[in-house]
This record gives structure tokens, C-alpha cells and sequence, in this order.
């Protein structure tokens, strides 16, 4: 069986919420069930393709290519005449939209759920934290994370006493935004770079996440800040990932470090780094395999991997970014335990964003695991994946909250 092919579950929000009360009561740590994602075929929508060796190039730069259109429209109807305030002004100005945009679905999720509860709101009581316990797991922060939320908001509640609708509501969505932008104080979201020579990153991750498609956004924002740029297609076992890099290459104008199908990925990682340092390239970055026979089969490569980056270039890699898909919920923070327990994983790239109403897994991720993310996808475009920033995140997902609860 695969890595991660041995079960597959659908995660309960009910035996969640379950769980999570008996546990309370027992006063005993919270703990999921592990989760496994199931094993389907992504479509060209997503960000991670996996098609028939046959027709696997077609159907990457057909993609790639939609991918780069918008951006090089964009880029062409630039005016020069911009000064550099005006220039950063609007950067910052189309960020924002673009997060608004991406957390739409997540957005509309939270809104419903949040006027349901406050609608069936009487009065403050074991019955409201109930309420207000299940409201946050079905909105994807993780048992654990809902259960300490639930008991800072109990002794918030009645510190202030609030006792209205209104003034409840209030001091609720006060507390979920200032909890996302306190775990922002001292996460370390910023991207390590080496003073001296190249700079290794590593992608790890389950397949179909969007692993390959990071890498040649991430290559192709890099190189336009004038990097040099190399690609290693580490992930050696999957039909066609290492042509989906190589459109990703001749796209971004950047050479790619690929061996034969079926190949030791560690030699190709070898190769790699070779090559960028023989070539004085400022940043290499690594794809790797998703699925192995096994878990200490895939974790063993993994670490290989890592040791021969080490042994030619020491102190690297600089970062090991688990990429996940943000559209699996719950099994996302399942992966992301798995990775951490088994190699050292200095941040997350949560992509897929647009494409689901899932967003909330961002909060158990930082709180549970203590992993900073450091990039968000919020759509197809080579421009879509962006840095994260807890403030901006959480002003962008409760904003509408806001006005919702300023306008009762």
C-alpha cells in the first residue's frame, strides 16, 4: 500500500465535536484521528496535474500557459511614468484584493455559520459555549484549537460581561482576530537565504497538493527580482512531474536538473546542487516525492536528500516548506503532523485557497504544530501566491464579520 493509501476516512465533524466535549470533561488532551487523503485524480483547475504520460506536457502548458497570460497582459499595459510610491501603493492596494478575492469561499462560510449562531443566541451559558465550540470546528480550526479558544472566550465573556447579542458577538470576533495576529508576534514567516553561495529549498509534501506548481511560481518570482535560478525534479516516481517542471523551466527561463524515470532522486538532488554551484546560482530549488511504498521509505529519501545537500553545501537547505492543500481541511493538518514528526519542516505553503471554504485550517495549523506559514495560493496565476500575513489575513477573513456586527 501507498504512504497514504492504507485508510481513507472522511473526517466527522460530529465525532469531532464529540470527542472534543467528553475529553473536556475527563480534562484530557485533545487528540484527531489521523486522516489520509484520498487518492484522486486532480483536475486541470487545481494546482498540482497528474495525467497520463502521453498527453502529461500538453495538459501542464496548457495550464502554465493560462497561468502566464493574465500576468504578462497585466505586465505589458504597465505604464513607466508610475513613481515608486505609487507603485508600492498599488502593489499593497492589489494584494489585498487578491487575498479578498482568494478567501471568498472561506469568507462566505464563516459569515453563514456565524449568523446562525448568533441567531439562535438567548443568553450566555454551557449551552452557548456548546453552540460556540461546534460553530469553530465546522469552520476547520481543529478540535483542540476550538476547545482553548472556547475557554478564553468563557472568561473573556464574562470579564466584560457581556450579555447582549451584540456585545457577545463583539467580543467574540475581537478574540479570533487578536488570537490570529498574536501567533503573527514572533512566527518567523520570512524566506533564509545564504550570505554565501547557493541557497537550497526543499518542497516536501503528499502528491497533488501543488508542490510543482509553487516551485515555478516561487522560480518564476525569484528570477524576476534577478536571481539566478535552478530546478532539481527530485520527484523521479510520478509519470510526468518531471515534464510538468521542465514547462515550468522553459517558462520561467530557467534550467532544469532531471534524470531518468524510475532514478535514485537523491543523485538527482546531487546533480542539482552541483550545477548551481558550479554556475554560481543564487537560489536551487528541490521538488521531491510525494508518495513512496511506505512512510519511513518516503521519510528515508527524504533525508538523503537532505544529507547530500549538507554534505556540498553546508548549512543548507535553508528551509523545508511542506506545501498543503487547503481543500482537504483537516487532512491537511494531519499531513502536516506526519511531516513535522518525521522531518524539520521550517514552514508551510498552504495553497488552493480560492478553491475552498477551508481556510480557518490555517489557525490549528500555527497553533497546534507552531509552523509558521510562509506562502499562500489563491489562484492560478503566477502572481496568486503571495507571503502571509497574519494581520492581513485576519483582517480580510472577519472583515465582513465586522460590518455585519457594526451594522446590527
Amino acid at each position: 500500500m501507498g504512504l497514504f493509501d492504507s485508510i481513507r476516512k472522511a473526517f466527522s465533524v460530529d465525532d469531532a465535536i464529540e470527542t472534543a466535549r467528553n475529553q473536556r470533561q475527563n480534562h484530557a488532551s485533545i487528540t484527531v484521528e489521523t486522516l489520509y487523503p484520498a487518492q484522486t485524480v486532480p483536475t486541470v483547475q487545481s494546482e498540482e496535474i497528474d495525467k497520463p504520460q502521453n498527453d502529461i506536457t500538453v495538459g501542464v502548458e496548457a495550464e502554465i500557459s493560462h497561468t502566464y497570460s493574465e500576468t504578462e497582459t497585466e505586465t505589458e499595459t504597465e505604464t513607466e511614468t508610475e513613481t515608486e510610491t505609487e507603485t508600492e501603493t498599488e502593489t499593497e492596494t492589489e494584494s489585498q484584493s487578491q487575498l479578498d478575492s482568494g478567501l471568498d469561499e472561506t469568507k462566505k462560510s464563516w459569515a453563514s455559520r456565524w449568523q446562525h449562531f448568533i441567531a439562535n443566541f438567548r443568553s450566555v451559558d454551557e449551552d452557548f459555549f456548546d453552540d460556540l465550540e461546534e460553530t469553530l470546528i465546522k469552520a476547520d480550526v481543529g478540535a483542540a484549537t476550538a476547545l482553548q479558544l472556547t475557554d478564553e472566550l468563557r472568561d473573556e465573556v464574562k470579564l466584560q460581561n457581556a450579555k447582549s447579542k451584540q456585545a457577545v458577538s463583539e467580543v467574540i470576533l475581537e478574540k479570533l482576530v487578536n488570537h490570529y495576529e498574536a501567533q503573527g508576534i514572533n512566527e518567523d514567516t520570512a524566506m533564509h537565504f545564504a550570505q554565501n553561495g547557493p541557497t537550497v529549498i526543499l518542497f516536501v509534501g503528499v502528491n497533488g497538493v501543488g508542490k510543482t506548481t509553487t516551485i515555478g511560481k516561487l522560480a518564476a518570482r525569484y528570477k524576476g527580482e534577478g536571481k539566478k535560478v535552478l530546478l532539481a525534479a527530485g520527484d523521479t516516481f510520478r509519470a510526468g512531474a518531471t515534464q510538468q517542471l521542465q514547462v515550468w523551466g522553459e517558462r520561467d527561463g530557467v534550467e532544469v536538473v532531471a534524470g531518468a524515470p524510475n532514478s535514485d532522486p537523491a543523485s538527482v538532488v546531487y546533480d542539482g546542487v552541483r550545477a548551481a554551484i558550479d554556475q554560481q546560482a543564487d537560489i536551487l530549488f528541490v521538488d521531491t516525492a510525494g508518495r513512496l511504498q511506505n512512510n519511513v521509505n518516503l521519510m528515508q529519501e527524504l533525508e538523503k536528500m537532505k544529507r547530500i545537500i549538507s554534505r556540498e553545501l553546508p548549512e543548507q537547505p535553508a528551509e523545508v516548506l511542506l506545501v498543503l492543500d487547503a481543500t482537504t481541511g483537516q487532512n491537511a493538518l494531519q499531513q502536516a503532523k506526519l511531516f513535522k514528526d518525521s522531518t524539520d519542516v521550517t514552514g508551510i505553503v498552504l495553497t488552493k485557497l480560492d478553491g475552498t471554504a477551508k481556510g480557518g485550517i490555517i489557525l490549528p495549523i500555527r497553533n497546534e504544530l507552531h509552523l509558521p506559514v510562509k506562502w499562500i495560493g489563491l489562484g492560478e496565476q503566477v502572481n496568486d501566491l503571495q507571503p502571509f500575513v497574519a494581520n492581513d489575513f485576519a483582517k480580510s477573513l472577519f472583515g465582513q464579520l465586522l460590518e455585519i456586527r457594526d451594522g446590527d
